[in-house]
């Protein structure tokens, strides 16, 4: 962790899936703050490897049990028998979601319409999915654009995480909020756990916290520390794709507007990271990080390059942009241009 210090890393995000043995060594690194998120509707599947390809047309039996996912089964002659079928983490969604509703996997790689509800179940039909299939692995999100879920924002799971958070963590990143009352219990948990002291990032995925976000940042505001992620796999699922950069331009504004310090995140420099090697889209993405307080990076094996780049892209762009406004910064590569014209009689 020093040398991603020296790198320029200032905070550390620590998902809420990591294991203990990971959580014990992030206790002991030397970090300047630890963001722990909390939980999100995830798919469960039998083997932590296990991936089973779904197509165009598929039916997909999603439960609200705990029995392992499973694929389709066939007959010796290649005839369907059992479809293929998933759990999901929040077994509360099934009252929530009707028919002709979107549901999504895997960040919208997988979609599809759900045609069958019952209290235990649903089954959705596969809309889109690569010609040769679409692997959907354990552990994967899943999205209901258009279902209006009332569920709490904290999960049992969460609470019990809390607990973790109140000793080690400096900031709480609180996943899928979506409404007032769910500022309203993670405050009175903190206060449960005498942290009313933590700081709180409002993880803004899903289209319910971007209808609300005006009460929500005044809600965030009675926290000692506060801030907002835009977090902008999910939030391009629920939103469209076609929609996500006039919602991420209104956060900005939004957040600059209340003075609410701002978290770029999703996939910034992912190719340079994993590959070693990012895409012109991926430099332009960065460069248009510095309208906010901090930008997140995912792991890779070239993580501590990744950080050296994004810092001296971030460098070179705060002098052009600060926030949301144009600094007309004056341009090097004009001085003297006109210094040798002749002058006019």
């Amino acid at each position: 962790m020093s040398t991603k210090n020296d790198a320029g890393v200032t905070c550390g995000h620590l998902s809420h899936r990591k294991s203990l043995k990971e959580r014990s060594r992030w206790q002991s690194e030397q970090i300047d703050g630890v963001i722990r998120e909390l939980s999100r509707i995830r798919s469960e599947m039998l083997k932590k490897e296990a991936a089973y390809a779904e197509h165009f047309g598929d039916l997909l039996t999603v439960t609200n049990t705990d029995i392992p996912g499973r694929p389709a089964g066939y007959n010796n002659q290649g005839k369907l028998l059992t479809g293929p079928s998933i759990g999901c983490t929040l077994p509360e969604i099934f009252k929530d979601v009707q028919m002709g509703h979107r549901i999504l996997f895997d960040d919208g790689k997988i979609a599809g319409v759900v045609v069958k509800t019952t209290e235990t179940h649903l089954v959705a039909e596969i809309t889109r999915a690569q010609e040769q299939g679409d692997h959907l692995r354990s552990d994967k999100g899943i999205n209901l654009p258009d279902t209006e879920l009332h569920l709490p924002a904290l999960t049992a799971k969460d609470i019990e995480d809390l607990e973790f958070v109140a000793r080690h963590a400096d900031i709480v990143n609180y996943s899928f909020v979506r409404r007032k009352e769910d500022l309203d219990l993670l405050a009175q948990e903190l206060r449960r756990l005498n942290r009313t002291d933590i700081g709180i990032v409002l993880k803004i995925e899903n289209r319910q916290a971007f209808d609300n976000l005006p009460i929500l940042l005044a809600m965030a505001l009675r926290s000692p520390a506060s801030g907002v992620m835009i977090a902008r796999g999910d939030l391009a699922v629920e939103c469209g794709w076609e929609r996500l950069a006039e919602v991420q331009e209104e956060i900005l504004w939004m957040c600059e507007a209340a003075h609410m310090p701002v978290i770029w995140a999703t996939q910034v420099l992912e190719g340079l990271a994993k590959r070693g090697l990012p895409s012109r889209a991926e430099i332009s993405d960065a460069a248009m990080g510095a309208r906010a307080e901090c930008v997140m990076l995912n792991k890779g094996p070239n993580i501590i390059g990744t950080v050296r780049c994004l810092r001296d892209i971030l460098s070179r762009m705060h002098v052009h942009q600060m926030k949301k406004r144009a600094m007309f910064r004056r341009l090097k590569m004009v001085d003297g241009l006109f210094l040798d014209q002749p002058t006019e009689n």
